[in-house]
């Protein structure tokens, strides 16, 4: 099982495939299992490299929690550099988008082509009361609740209703892995979140990609950010929900293996 030491965590990840390396991050929700349908089609292509960001999967809780995005970026930079990475596609799903988005800035260099998937503006896109509010909501499951209640409660607004029961499934099964340290790091990184300055510096080609029936980012948080990035496109998964990437994965991987081809 590949595990990388990166200043005090151990950080897991599944690798496959040749070719260029394609990093995926996953989001506030999942861990690397749930690009199972990315990896088994892509690795045709590319080198696809699935982290657990830290707190998440197989991968060691941080010592103390972390309260924005920029430490989520400095360990995956450590864990790129441990496996001698020096450019790669990056590809982030809602938190793991955010996590790119400062990935690329401050590792510019680095970053081939980006790909944004269900992209959250955070902070940006809400009233301080409608921010404290999600804060102190995630806050309380993740003290509260177990983790199977966690994943009833939030299933219903991550899928759209054509998600297949298979589907469902896995999402639960994935989402009831989730624990304390990984969550509430992202809750508070959330909680500070506003990228939209950081946007119109991104030169590198991006790839904008949206579920149609999102309720959770919905398709405006992703127009927004396409408006503010230079050089970008916008994709929209017909039917897809939040977790679009696991709905309909054979439009969401054609989309992707276009624009790296491009």
């Amino acid at each position: 099982m590949p595990f990388v030491k990166v200043e005090d965590l151990s950080i897991h990840y599944e690798m496959e495939g040749n070719g260029e390396p394609l990093v995926l991050l996953h989001g506030m929700s999942n861990n690397s299992q749930s690009w199972k349908e990315q990896i088994q089609e892509l690795k045709e292509h590319y080198t696809v490299i699935a982290w657990d960001a830290p707190g998440y999967g197989k991968s060691s809780d941080p010592a103390e929690e972390y309260r924005n995005f920029k430490e989520f970026a400095r360990i995956l930079n450590g864990m790129l550099d441990q496996l001698k990475l020096e450019k790669i596609h990056l590809l982030g799903h809602s938190m793991g988008a955010a996590i790119a988005i400062e990935f690329c800035s401050l590792y510019s260099n680095k970053v081939n082509k980006l790909i944004l998937a269900d992209s959250t503006r955070g902070a940006a896109a809400l009233s301080p009361e409608e921010n404290e509010t999600k804060l102190k909501n995630r806050l309380f499951s993740i003290e509260n609740l177990s983790t199977e209640q966690i994943a009833e409660k939030r299933i219903q607004a991550l899928l759209s209703p054509h998600a297949s029961e298979n589907v469902h499934t896995r999402v639960k099964e994935i989402m009831t892995q989730i624990r304390p340290a990984g969550y509430r790091s992202v809750a508070y990184s959330l909680y500070h979140l506003n990228q939209m300055s950081m946007l119109p510096h991104i030169v590198v080609p991006v790839l904008v990609i949206c579920g149609e029936l999102d309720t959770v980012t919905p398709i405006k948080e992703s127009e927004a950010i396409h408006e503010k990035l230079i050089n970008s496109r916008l994709v929209i998964i017909p039917d897809g929900g939040h977790l679009c990437y696991q709905e309909n994965p054979r439009k969401f991987n054609s989309s992707i293996l276009e624009f790296l081809k491009d």
